[in-house]
């Protein structure tokens, strides 16, 4: 996203802002998690990436997944407690969104990316 401001010469300059970086966790980095990386890494405000918590995940969560990110989306808050339990450092730095999206859902459903938006959106930068 650009934002606009003026040097001391009062020449118009175009200032790039960072982009916002989107974790989202699920169990198994299959359904949920990957549905809201694909959706909103459309957006070129934001940098998403996705990860899970079980061992076969598709994607494991590292501590260098929470690290990298501003804000972190869990689907249930089991995730939540899991992350507290196992990266409690971190936990107490990091903004985690609990999105209470139970694991019912296809890669891609429609009512999943329904329910993403719906509670993703209020916690994003305006």
């Amino acid at each position: 996203m650009a934002r606009y401001g003026f040097c001391k010469l009062g020449i118009r300059t175009r200032r790039i802002m960072p982009k916002t970086k989107l974790l989202f966790v699920c169990d198994g980095n299959r359904m949920r998690s990957p549905t809201a990386q694909r959706v909103f890494s459309e957006n070129p405000e934001f940098e998403v990436q996705s990860a899970g918590l079980f061992r076969d995940a598709t994607i494991s969560l590292t501590k260098e997944h929470l690290e990298w990110a501003d804000i972190i989306f869990v689907m249930e808050k089991r995730q939540r407690n899991i992350i507290h339990k196992k990266f409690k450092d971190l936990y107490q730095t990091k903004k985690i969104i609990c999105l209470y999206i139970p694991d019912e859902y296809e890669f891609m459903q429609a009512e999943l990316i329904g329910l993403l938006v719906s509670g993703v959106a209020p916690h994003l930068p305006k």
